[in-house]
């Protein structure tokens, strides 16, 4: 049992990381790259569907409050990641973090469990971003075949004239009075639009490093734009007709109906852990350390900044969404498309949907960045076969790793419904951040002299609140999620009894210590 919780040693740790040649990760990344890597993953469907949804059901115009307290929940996630990051700047984010301080057995859990967090949430986003491009081709006439943009098993409805995703019109129909059962309807054969999306962002991401961010870069200025420009236009909308705003803010926090999570403050909680879930793709930063150019610097930016910028702009357009809309209208799958149509200019509900597809589109290219890299240092690690880690000569990026999570996850976009992988993106994401937090407290008390170029503020309790939130909110999620994490994780135990533990590197080191 020792053997299984032995430590990667600090010392060969830091080797890796400053590893330089045609072997290893090219260090192409500054501040700004990583910022917008992180923004990339944080603003997706969030900040478009969450919002009026959490407003709707939970929360009221208090949903500002909503991520308020779900920001401060993950800073306390993201304080922890800012530290180890620049300490231990290694592809691997959270695999790397638990080898350094909880063992072997834990490293492998966290790095198996980082598949659930990124090859399925690109595999979930892929699926959800299938649906926008649908509408959006349908706005112009262009037709594709509706049963190639789902999964099979899912289940389309003949809406307004398009075929849309049931999940994403479901609560539009509900709260209109229309009965679904009466709309024409078709199931899923094969979610072509989503198999295409993952192999783009995966021949992307093969090209470089560089060439993926600038990329990234590029989408992730055109849908903030389309961000600030909702808050442009609904602002001054908002400066226009303030009696309209306050009625609609009044009151600010609804009163409770007498049931736990329907407004009042539980509501401000509950609407806080659903929205929670907008703020996934932070961590994913940290996953591309070992290609910032200076990572002790920059990777405490890069996390924190776009944690920072992310949490000020879902503030902002909460808080005009509930103003200009009453809230108990947003309970719709476009909320923002509605604030947009209620201030008159018609024409920005366009840019909003190009602003969700853009904004999946950055989500898909981190978490299969983020799950490439970690294949990278287990492989590296000895845990998984040769081939993982392999860095192709002339882009400097480990190619085949990206290949085969892209074509996986690419299978999975296509055939698995979408309601099933993100429940498991959540547990699996909400896992990392436990084992992370905890993980900064023990390096803390063990190597206290370790040179730390960002250091946790209020440790312990800063990491003891990761811990407890993340906790909190993993065991608000359905049973059959925690049965579908541990299934995943046994079949994770076979894979590392049976190939990782003979071929680790850090097992033959200790092993070879024993010899002499």
């Amino acid at each position: 049992m020792a053997n299984l919780l032995a430590t990667k040693p600090m010392d060969m740790l830091m080797s890796e990381a400053g590893e330089e040649g045609g072997h290893s990760l090219r260090r192409a990344l500054g501040p700004v790259n990583l910022v917008t890597l992180g923004i990339g993953a944080i603003i997706g469907a969030g900040i478009f569907v969450l919002t009026g949804s959490a407003a709707a059901k939970y929360a009221g115009p208090a949903i500002v409050l909503s991520f308020v307290l779900a920001g401060i929940a993950c800073v306390f996630a993201g304080l922890c990641y800012a530290e180890f990051a620049s300490l231990i700047p290694i592809a691997g984010s959270a695999y790397t973090y638990g080898y350094a301080t909880l063992g072997e057995i834990f490293a492998w859990i966290i790095g198996w469990d980082l598949i659930l967090e990124y090859a399925f949430g690109a595999a979930t986003v892929a699926s959800g971003w299938s649906g926008y491009v649908l509408s959006f081709l349908q706005d112009f006439g262009i037709r594709i075949p509706a049963r190639l943009t789902a999964a099979p098993s899912e289940l389309l409805i003949s809406y307004n004239g398009h075929w849309e995703h049931y999940d994403r019109v479901k609560d539009t129909l509900i709260a209109r009075g229309i009965d679904w059962h009466t709309l024409p309807q078709m199931k899923g054969l094969f979610n072509l639009v989503a198999f295409f999306a993952i192999i783009l962002v995966t021949t992307i991401l093969v090209i470089g490093i560089k060439e993926s961010a600038n990329f990234n870069s590029g989408i992730v200025i055109v849908k903030l734009a389309i961000v600030l420009m909702f808050i442009g236009i609904a602002g001054l909308f908002a400066i226009k007709h303030s009696s309209l705003v306050w009625a609609n803010w009044t009151p600010f926090i609804p009163p409770n109906t007498g049931k736990f999570g329907q407004y009042g403050w539980s509501g401000i909680a509950r609407g806080a852990s659903v929205i929670f879930f907008a703020y996934i793709g932070f961590d994913a930063v940290s996953t591309a350390a070992q290609e910032s150019k200076n990572p002790q610097k920059d990777m405490p930016v890069g996390i924190l900044g776009s944690l920072a910028i992310c949490t000020v702009l879902y503030i902002v357009v909460s808080g005009l969404l509930t103003g200009i809309v009453p809230y108990t209208s947003l309970n719709v799958s476009d909320p923002v498309a509605v604030g947009i149509d209620a201030t008159g200019v018609t024409w920005a509900s366009f840019l909003v949907k190009i602003g969700a597809i853009f904004g999946l589109a950055t989500v898909m290219l981190v978490m299969l960045l983020g799950q490439s890299r970690v294949f990278f240092s287990m492989s590296r690690d000895g845990l998984l076969p040769q081939w993982c880690g392999a860095v192709h000569p002339r882009f400097r990026t480990p190619w085949i790793s990206t290949i085969f999570v892209g074509s996986c996850v690419a299978v999975f976009a296509a055939v698995v419904p979408i309601d099933i992988l993100g429940e498991l993106v959540s547990i699996g994401t909400l896992l990392a951040f436990v084992i992370v937090s905890a993980g900064t407290w023990i390096l803390r008390r063990r190597r206290p002299d370790l040179p730390r170029p960002f250091k946790t503020p209020w440790v312990p309790f800063v990491p003891i609140m990761g811990v407890l939130v993340s906790l909190g909110l993993m065991a608000s999620l359905p049973a059959a999620t925690w049965i579908r994490l541990v299934v995943w994780l046994i079949i994770g135990m076979v894979v590392y009894f049976g190939y990782g533990q003979k071929h680790s590197r850090v097992q033959a080191a200790l092993a070879a210590r024993k010899r002499t």
